[in-house]
């Protein structure tokens, strides 16, 4: 299964966030599973390509141009892509996964997250979405998707079709299901 993962490109985490991140990689990989990602070398993009290097998986990294000269891209990829800007970029993310992980990350992984679930909701896309709630970082956002069906402003059957956990086999049993 292509798996397009989108998480954080920031170093400055807390350590425990690429180590298990890393993890996940090596073991997407050991089931025969291909990353799709924003090609990034640093923080947890560049930590789920360095597990699928290690058991030699196979990485498809999808970047824009602009980036190619900044030394910021993962140099090991089975495969890379550059696109002419950001929204293609997004949109080829979103096309050749089969299915989506969202690591913790800031307003660019928010964004890409938001954008899928959407089109999940809208019925263009049909992909499950499983997010990897490391440290807890997405209980807030829970929350607050659970008080958005609460209050009627979504179906809960939204929420209810997304796995939150910070255990890596219990995303890709999720996913692979």
């Amino acid at each position: 299964m292509n798996i397009t993962v989108y998480g954080a490109a920031k170093e400055n985490i807390h350590e425990e966030f690429k180590i298990k991140t890393e993890e996940l990689g090596r073991i997407m990989a050991q089931r025969g599973h291909t990353l799709i990602f924003g090609g990034g070398k640093n923080g947890l993009m560049g930590a789920v390509a360095r597990g699928m290097s290690k058991e030699k998986g196979r990485i498809i990294g999808i970047a824009p141009k602009f980036f190619k000269p900044d030394g910021v891209l993962y140099e090991q990829c089975t495969e890379f892509i550059y696109t002419e800007d950001m929204r293609s970029r997004k949109a080829l993310l979103e096309q050749k996964g089969d299915a989506i992980i969202v690591l913790p990350g800031g307003i660019g992984t928010y964004d890409e997250f938001f954008e899928v679930l959407t089109l999940n909701t809208l019925g263009r896309i049909n992909k499950r979405i499983a997010i990897f709630n490391l440290r807890g970082y997405y209980d807030h956002l829970f929350s607050m998707l659970s008080h958005t069906a609460k209050e009627g402003f979504m179906e809960k059957s939204v929420v209810d079709g997304l796995k939150f956990t910070a255990s890596p086999e219990e995303l890709l049993d999720f996913l692979e299901k």
